[in-house]
């Protein structure tokens, strides 16, 4: 598993005021549909995954990628960056080289994207203890 990029303390604490807010009752529909929809595909662990080598890594080749997000295939680490693509959350550069060259790098939208989901890391972080001993708890009463 990648080394994960480190947040700012800006980014931290923008996390957490953002978590601590309670959305308004009349919040846009559209808004909610494409909270909703990048939810799905960035809980998915490839396109978290990617979001974090490239953040922390810069710019890369398809292989490179591939072989820093451990356990991907090729097929679903083509799926993932052309969803990612669309979603404009990376740029592909296609070299016109022989061989092709094609690398990756995030937009500021992919950034901002990784940043706002730091407020998961800030919970992981201020939590692990009760979550390890809930979890051993549990395993102790199933065991039983």
């Amino acid at each position: 598993m990648p080394k994960l990029a480190q947040f700012t303390a800006e980014q931290i604490a923008k996390a957490k005021a953002y978590a601590a807010e309670t959305p308004p009752a009349d919040i846009d529909p559209r808004i909610e549909a494409l909270v909703n929809d990048l939810i799905g595909r960035v809980a998915d662990k490839w396109t978290m995954l990617i979001l974090e080598v490239l953040a922390e890594k810069g710019e890369l080749r398809f292989t490179r990628l591939g072989e820093l997000v451990g356990g991907i295939s090729q097929k679903m680490l083509t799926q993932t960056l052309r969803q990612m693509e669309r979603d404009g959350l990376l740029i592909r550069t296609v070299h016109p080289v022989v061989p092709p060259k094609v690398e990756y790098r995030l937009t500021q939208l992919g950034l901002s994207l990784g940043a706002a989901f730091c407020g998961v890391w800030v919970w992981a972080a201020e939590n692990l203890q009760q979550v390890e001993q809930a979890r051993r708890d549990f395993d102790k009463a199933k065991n039983q």
